[in-house]
Parts: structure tokens; C-alpha cells; sequence
């Protein structure tokens, strides 16, 4: 069966097609429009150009997209791509395309993508996958499937509050969720750029950052990096004491700092509640990939 997936993101869409045997048949991305009318016309002129490198109609297609649908009510929320909100997005691209759609969180799509053949395939039935970058985000894999939950944000981890924050730091910290002190506030590449920059005077790059901490010439990246890696450790011991998945996959650009994982995976016994942790932790097998990747292969798992 021939599928389409697509990643809706705030500044970028992209297209997958694959064809039956998992070749790819077109890729390709546009910029993200702001308005949502303009983002139904382009999503659906992607559908049309993957019909038409695949030479089929109507193949099924998945999406990765910030935020979920309501499964009460279908209406789109949590979207940093603003324009999605309060809409009826899934209903929306089904009809406009008539064929089935899946829409899913992006999270969900890179937990899927490296479940099924990356980083974390043959290490369980569990696996949690964590976006890591703009913003932060994680979602949750069950024997080859996304676990969508009963309100749909099964995985949003990225909007808990960070383990040990203070009051005053979290009240320092508001999100655009509405909520205070939410880790995408403390993990995502932005906030590790602020945190060097509030600590050294000086503002430079998260890629910057890393590369002076690794070479041990700068005190204020080495501390920087530090207390991510331990307040990143704190974070996923709360997911391995609820749901203690096989496995933990690190995507986003804020995964590319070398070494994260395997520190990560080094702190984790500490702070869980059991005498022994062996969760590994991984960083994605594809990369950037992963989220469309995964879109790709939602149709697979809902049509069979």
C-alpha cells in the first residue's frame, strides 16, 4: 500500500510519499503559512503532488502536527502554530482530500518512526520518543502503535513542570501553554541559550555552547550543560516511574549535543524508583527524519 505522510510544523511543511515497497516516491517542504485557510490549500497541494510521484489516488496520509486533535470535540488545541487552534483540522484535510487521514502529535510521529526501525527497534514494547529543540514534546509507542490516550496528549511531557523547581522560579517561568514552569521552559534550545547567556554575558548558539563545553574552555558552557543533563535526567525519571518504557529515544536539534544520551542514560539510576535501571537511552536513528518518517507510516497502523 502505497502512503503519504506529512509534517506540519510551525515554519516548515514537509511531504512524504512512499511508495508499497518503502521507497520514496517524493520529499520535499514548503514554509508553514500563518493563516489556516492558506495551510489547508498547501497541505492538500503536497497530497496532490505526492498522488501524483506515486501515480495513485488517494493514498492514506498521516500528520505529524504540533498539538492534537480533541478526540470530544475535533477541534485542533496546543499547536505553537497558532492559526491550527480551535479548528477542526483532522475532519477538515479528510474532506478536502476524501480519503482517510490520521492526525497525530509530532512526537508521537518520531516515537513511531525510530520504534518501528530505529534507534529503539527490538528493545521492547514500550518506547517513549522526546522532541527535543524549538520546543519540547515526547510521545509514547505500545507494540508498534501510537498511544493517543483518552484527552489525546498521552506524551506531553513537555508541559509538565520541572522536577524540583521552586515556586519563584516556576512563577519566573510562564509558558505559552498558560501554565508556569513547564520544562519546554528549561530544555528546549532557546531556553539553554538564555540560561548561558543570563550566566556569561555573552549570547551565542546551543551548537556554539556545546562545542566550548566539550573542549573545556568555558566554565559557563560546562555549567550550563551540566545542570541540563541533570535536570533532563529528573525529568524522564518521572516518565520511567509511570510508564518504564523499554526504551527512550532523544530527537530534535537539542539531541545532537554529543554525548547527551549516554550521560543522560549514566544519571537515570539515582533517580528512579527501583534498585536497578537499565533503561537506554538513544538518540534518533534518523535524525530530522523521524517525524515524517513516522507520519508516513501512521496509515499502516490505523488501516492495517
Amino acid at each position: 500500500m502505497s502512503r503519504i505522510g506529512l509534517d506540519v510544523g510551525g515554519t516548515k511543511s514537509e511531504v512524504l510519499a512512499l511508495r508499497a515497497d518503502g521507497s520514496e516516491a517524493l520529499r520535499t517542504r514548503v514554509a508553514s503559512p500563518r493563516d489556516y485557510g492558506a495551510l489547508v490549500d498547501t497541505i492538500a497541494e503536497l497530497v496532490a503532488q505526492a498522488d501524483s510521484a506515486l501515480g495513485v489516488r488517494a493514498a492514506p496520509v498521516g500528520i505529524g502536527a504540533p498539538g492534537s486533535p480533541n478526540p470530544q470535540t475535533g477541534l485542533h488545541r496546543n499547536s505553537n502554530l497558532l492559526c491550527m487552534n480551535g479548528k477542526p483540522f483532522a475532519a477538515e484535510i479528510a474532506t478536502r482530500l476524501s480519503r482517510p487521514v490520521r492526525v497525530t502529535n509530532d512526537a508521537n510521529c518520531l516515537a513511531l518512526s525510530e520504534a518501528i526501525d530505529g534507534a529503539a527497534a527490538g528493545q521492547g514494547a514500550v518506547v517513549f520518543g522526546v522532541i527535543l529543540g524549538t520546543g519540547v514534546g515526547g510521545g509514547v509507542v505500545v507494540r508498534g502503535d501510537v498511544v493517543d490516550g483518552g484527552n489525546g496528549i498521552a506524551g506531553e511531557w513537555g508541559h509538565n513542570p520541572l522536577p524540583g523547581l521552586g515556586d519563584a522560579d516556576s512563577a519566573a517561568h510562564r509558558c505559552y501553554c498558560g501554565k508556569s514552569g513547564c520544562l519546554e521552559q528549561f530544555l528546549s534550545g532557546p531556553a539553554l541559550e538564555r540560561r548561558y547567556a543570563q550566566a556569561s554575558g555573552t549570547q551565542r548558539a546551543l551548537a556554539e555552547i556545546a562545542a566550548r563545553a566539550a573542549a573545556g574552555t568555558d566554565a559557563h558552557a560546562v555549567a550550563t550543560l551540566d545542570w541540563f543533563v541533570h535536570a533532563l535526567a529528573r525529568s524522564l525519571s518521572v516518565v520511567v516511574n509511570i510508564i518504564d518504557p523499554h526504551a527512550i529515544v532523544l530527537g530534535g536539534g537539542v539531541s545532537n549535543i554529543p554525548g547527551l544520551a549516554e550521560r543522560v542514560q549514566a544519571a537515570l539510576p539515582v533517580l528512579v524508583f527501583s534498585d536497578e535501571c537499565h533503561t537506554p537511552v538513544f538518540r534518533a536513528k534518523h535524525g530530522d527524519s523521524s517525524g515524517i518518517r513516522g507520519a508516513a507510516m501512521l496509515p499502516k497502523f490505523f488501516l492495517g
